[in-house]
């Protein structure tokens, strides 16, 4: 084990192959294996194994869960029992706490999740409204930003489906694609600008630019 800064590593007896570097960096480690700690409070409540963290207060509050991965002040930061996530951004899956599977990549991606799992973020503000929603997919700045408990949702490009909150199964491609589209379910809109103003209708399909622009 390596550790550097005050009261990290502290509590470690058996954990083998840590690192931790920063100010109470893995502080109530026990037993806890291959975990990698750089900044302050980093994995500070950690008894797991195999998480790395790199930020001020990244992975803070883990205690039970494996295989997490957050880079960026705050990234990750409430996660308690929930494995396999990814945060790469400040902020990024701050709210996390039982979560699992997730990936969120620039600031504030997916911040406000609690218990949604199996979620993909990449962009800044990207699901930053999902709290308790799984099986979603935002790409682009500003993608799904608004959604909450929709689940099954495909959104690329910027802005697109910003609006959703409880809708489930759309794919939104293209810049600005569904961004006004709130509660309606089951919306294929592909191109940039098409559906846009469509906000509660159900089971439309529009393909090319600006299409169903009015619906």
């Amino acid at each position: 084990n390596t550790a550097v800064g005050f009261l990290s590593l502290s509590a470690n007896t058996t954990g083998a192959d840590n690192t931790s570097v920063g100010t109470q960096s893995l502080q109530l480690n026990v037993t806890g294996a291959s975990n990698s700690g750089f900044g302050r409070y980093t994995l500070q409540n950690n008894t797991a194994s195999n998480n790395t963290a790199v930020g001020k207060s990244a992975l803070q509050e883990n205690t039970s869960g494996t295989q997490n991965t957050a880079v960026g002040s705050g990234a990750l930061d409430s996660n308690t029992t929930a494995a396999n996530n990814s945060a790469f951004g400040y902020n990024a899956l701050g709210a996390n706490t039982t979560g699992a599977s997730n990936v969120g990549i620039g600031q504030f991606s997916l911040d406000a999740n609690t218990t949604g799992a199996s979620n993909t973020a990449l962009g800044h503000n990207a699901l930053t409204g999902n709290t308790t929603a799984s099986n979603n997919t935002a790409v682009g700045k500003g993608a799904l930003e608004a959604n909450t408990t929709g689940t099954n949702n495909t959104a690329v490009g910027v802005s697109a489906g910003t609006a959703v909150t409880t809708a489930g199964e759309a794919t939104l491609i293209g810049r600005h694609a569904g961004i006004s589209l709130t509660t309606g379910s089951s919306n294929t809109f592909i191109g940039g600008r098409a559906g846009q103003n469509t906000t509660t209708a159900i089971e439309n399909t529009a393909v090319g630019q600006a299409a169903l622009l009015t619906n």
